[in-house]
């Protein structure tokens, strides 16, 4: 019926018309609640990232506490997303890893040692630094005598320095297996044998740094026939980076073959990594090294106040070539080891879980377990080598450096996961080693872009940061070809010594040879070669090498590029520090 203006009689359709209106209503506040619990949150309503926010981005630690970190209920990161990547998302391996391998055999030219050796011919090394700086060292004498068609005298440790460690050859490697397995590449004694009836006083000299094969033989050679004994003191660095291809390999080999530690250190370390396994079938090492030493040669500085600034400038002066820092610089250029928290944020932004157990590879922590709490609240199960062991097991060890620090190398090599917070030398040794046996994933920090994401945080959501995470990690990840032939050190990078399979009907594996004399097989493999060694003469040795030169007139960008190594080879007082 027609509906009157004015009328007091309503039509009952449109009172029934809004009940579905309020359902709709009421579905839609649902949906909203249910977003808002489910999504991630933003960084900026994290209670640490929002207060850290305010601050310097490297402001993590309170003045009062020298170290300590702010009020730990405002600092623990309690709503960071549990969930992650599961192990076939590639953070436990890389997919390419399955077509390389290590292949470090000789080639059909490289004779035996046995035809090789002058019989007059002795080379004594005296290495410097801690555990893996003194490890390179050893590495470069094998291949310097074989370049000299020497006998090597077992190298001497390095006992004075700043790790002060009193361990000999054999109480830290096998020197049986060390002699043993290199017998037909370079003939080792023990002992300096009587010459002629006599014991023969050694020539001392110390060669340039990063001394070439054509400098060997002009420079050490001459001596070693004259004086028949030759003992180059302070050997660190004292062999070229590149050199040609047999040589490189002979590297490889005295690294990852012929270098073992003793049974009760290898034992140790093996039991450690047994318990780890126990906890959790797979579990990442940290080499986390924010020790006070570090810190005071980084120059940087981590919000402690005057304690801070007064405690690690002490330590600082112990290197009296290093400059007046500028702590925010060092930090924009990616020198400054990142925090506890930082390599917590970035593993989780990664994708691990916060069930994940790390084993922290380190010293004494500058602020103790203040400092490690924001780490802790992002991954609870955290482990030492202190804590997955008794004090009576780790007694034959714990008053050495040294033996310590290869417990610490064992588990990291043996890990599913290796982070490194620094680019020293137990970073380089460790990543080089598992390119070569089956590019395990290993994770350097890309410091210089984190810094900037670290320093924004607060203004993007938690995916946002983790994609850009993603992103700033490209080429730290350790997957195959990151690094070009030929760039960085070898030991990080070991390209001579890594074979590509380009046959897929070939199945890759290591080949860790157990004889010397084995040839490599090229069908349907091919060798990741470096470019054209270079011999150099005496003269262009002197200042900075010219393959150092070379190689930053390259303008391809790669990691390597953005990568800030905190050893500064050109000063060997800085240096020693940095070894482990």
């Amino acid at each position: 019926m027609p509906r009157r203006r004015g009328g007091h009689n309503h039509h009952p359709c449109p009172r029934r018309a809004v009940l579905p209106a309020a359902a709709l209503l009421l579905l839609f506040l649902l949906a909203a609640v249910t977003l808002l619990y489910v999504s991630p949150p933003p960084l900026s309503d994290h209670p640490a990232l929002a207060y850290s926010r305010r601050r310097s981005p490297h402001a993590l630690l309170n003045s009062s506490g020298g170290g300590s970190l702010v009020e730990p209920g405002r600092r623990e990161i309690s709503r960071v997303p549990k969930g992650g990547w599961s192990a076939t998302d590639g953070l436990w391996g890389s997919k390419l890893a399955s077509k390389f391998y290590g292949c470090s055999n000789s080639s059909s030219k490289f004779l035996d040692s046995g035809v090789m050796t002058h019989p007059d011919r002795y080379l004594m090394i005296v290495t410097s630094g801690g555990l893996n700086q003194q490890r390179t060292g050893i590495i470069d004498a094998v291949v310097a005598a074989r370049i000299l068609n020497a006998t090597l005298v077992v190298p001497k440790l390095d006992q004075t320095s700043f790790w002060k460690d009193a361990s000999d050859f054999a109480e830290i490697f096998n020197a049986d297996w060390f002699i043993s397995f290199l017998s037909k590449d370079v003939r080792i004694v023990k002992e300096l044998p009587k010459i002629g009836g006599k014991l023969w006083a050694p020539h001392r000299m110390r060669v340039p740094r990063k001394c070439t094969q054509r400098c060997y033989l002009n420079r050490v050679l001459p001596a070693l026939v004259k004086k028949h004994v030759v003992r180059l003191t302070k050997f660190d660095y004292r062999l070229a980076n590149r050199l040609d291809s047999d040589l490189q390999k002979l590297r490889c080999r005295v690294n990852y073959h012929a270098l073992r530690f003793t049974d009760p250190i290898q034992e140790m370390g093996e039991k450690i990594i047994q318990r780890m396994r126990e906890r959790s079938t797979y579990f990442i090492a940290l080499h986390l090294r924010f020790e006070p030493d570090m810190l005071a040669f980084s120059g940087c500085y981590y919000g402690g106040g005057e304690k801070e600034k007064r405690e690690l400038g002490v330590i600082r002066k112990r290197w009296k070539t290093l400059h007046a820092s500028n702590p925010e610089k060092e930090r924009r250029h990616g020198r400054c080891p990142l925090t506890p928290e930082e390599v917590g944020l970035m593993l989780r932004a990664l994708g691990y879980r916060k069930n994940v157990h790390i084993y922290v590879a380190s010293g004494d922590i500058y602020g103790g377990a203040k400092t490690l709490a924001p780490l802790k609240a992002l991954f609870p199960n955290l482990h030492t080598k202190e804590t997955v062991t008794s004090k009576d097991e780790l007694a034959p060890f714990s008053k050495y450096s040294s033996r310590m620090a290869a417990l610490d190398f064992i588990v990291c090599d043996g890990s599913d996961a290796f982070v490194t917070n620094n680019n020293g030398n137990m970073a380089k040794i460790l990543a080089g080693r598992r390119r070569y046996l089956g590019h395990k994933r290993t994770i350097r920090p890309n410091a210089r872009k984190l810094y900037s994401l670290f320093l924004s945080r607060g203004n993007m959501s938690w995916d946002a940061f983790s994609s850009k995470v993603h992103m700033a990690q490209k080429g730290f990840m350790g997957e195959p070809k990151e690094l070009r032939p030929g760039r960085g050190e070898f030991h990080e990078n070991p390209t001579t010594c890594i074979c590509e399979n380009t046959d897929p009907k070939t199945p890759t594996k290591p080949n860790p040879r157990s004889e010397q004399g084995l040839i490599n097989g090229t069908e349907g493999r091919k060798a990741i070669t470096e470019p054209t060694v270079a011999n150099h003469t005496n003269e262009e040795l002197v200042g900075s090498s010219a393959e150092e030169d070379d190689a930053s007139k390259e303008e391809i960008a790669d990691p390597e590029a953005e990568d800030d190594a905190l050893v500064r080879p050109d000063d060997p007082e800085l240096e020693e520090v940095l070894s482990d």
